[in-house]
């Protein structure tokens, strides 16, 4: 398969969330749905990185641009901002006035921070493992009743969950920290949760799904942060020339990302990746991840987990009571 940007379909009408737009993947990903006709909502902790981003995007594309950019404040890192951010995605979204519920037809869990000094959120979670994955589980359920009957939640993992395992004895990384293995545990939970929300996404809203993609070896920000944070500038200059001689583009990286929301023939609880040299680079392709991604019983235990963490359960029960009034409305009409 040799699947490109050019290859994404009319996004029309559309309405997406993509957190961390501002660089990176989620950048590259924000600038082709926007392209195509999406109105993508950035959610990024930075307003002014997210307005810069979105106005260099605007520029580049000129009165082509088909879609429409707007910004909303979310720091991942803090749960208050999460709780809160459906607040600020209605005022995005809504700045005409109308009052009306827009609902989300695409969300891309993309954020995240890697192999970093151990570090705290605001409610004292390792930092990864925090942003990475309670973050987002915490955003995915605030966000559920918003979320389109046919919504593609997207969430970026790594290929290095393959090293990851959950230590739930030691979540936290308290006892015994690394960095890698922090990091990797926290990209396994990202692929445990997304295909745990498929399986519970298809008894309440069975045209909806769940997918998780990893964008290779991808030249991005991500991976300068550690040196940058450690004032390593032999590091700095070590993983520079590494993304220079080895990695894929930010923007190719990103090509799984949008596979697996626009695709037509994306699959529920799958994982979509590069197809080229050992994963690293190349087409998206469907893959199939590590064994412990598939582990059911850890699934539920870290879903538990993390509502128990993050104070914000998933309406499910809900979300089955609108389903079925939606079919029994078609059925009589």
């Amino acid at each position: 398969m040799s699947w490109t940007a050019a290859d994404v379909p009319d996004q029309s009408g559309r309405t997406v969330v993509v957190t961390g737009a501002n660089s990176g993947i989620g950048f590259e990903a924000t600038r082709v749905l926007a392209d195509r006709g999406a109105t993508v909502v950035m959610a990024c902790r930075s307003v002014d990185r997210g307005e810069s981003a979105a106005e260099e995007i605007r520029t580049e594309n000129g009165p082509d641009l088909e879609g429409e950019l707007v910004v909303a404040e979310l720091d991942l890192a803090d749960l208050e901002s999460v709780r809160s951010f459906p607040e600020r995605f209605d005022e995005a979204v809504n700045r005409d006035g109308d009052s009306s519920e827009t609902e989300i037809d695409v969300l891309v869990n993309n954020a995240g921070v890697m192999a970093i000094p151990r570090r705290e959120t605001a409610q004292g979670f390792e930092m990864q493992f925090g942003v990475n994955h309670l973050g987002h589980f915490g955003l995915t359920a605030v966000l559920f009743d918003r979320l389109a009957s046919d919504v593609r939640v997207v969430t970026v993992s790594s290929g290095l969950h393959e090293r990851g395992e959950i230590d739930f004895d030691d979540l936290q990384g308290e006892g015994d920290y690394s960095r890698q293995g922090a990091y990797a545990q926290s990209k396994l939970a990202n692929l445990l949760f997304a295909y745990e929300l498929d399986r519970r996404l298809d008894s309440v809203s069975p045209n909806a799904l769940s997918a998780g993609v990893h964008p290779g070896y991808a030249d991005t920000s991500l991976q300068a942060r550690a040196p940058e944070m450690d004032g390593s500038v032999t590091r700095k200059l070590l993983m520079d020339a590494a993304n220079a001689v080895l990695a894929q583009s930010a923007a190719k990286g990103a090509l799984p990302t949008l596979y697996a929301a626009t695709a037509s023939d994306v699959q529920g609880g799958e994982y979509y990746g590069p197809g080229g040299f050992m994963n690293m680079r190349g087409a998206p392709e469907r893959q199939r991840s590590a064994e412990q991604s598939y582990d059911r019983e850890t699934a539920r235990k870290l879903w538990d987990v993390s509502e128990e963490l993050t104070g914000i359960e998933f309406d499910l029960e809900e979300r089955a009571d609108d389903t079925e009034r939606v079919d029994q409305h078609s059925a009589e009409n």
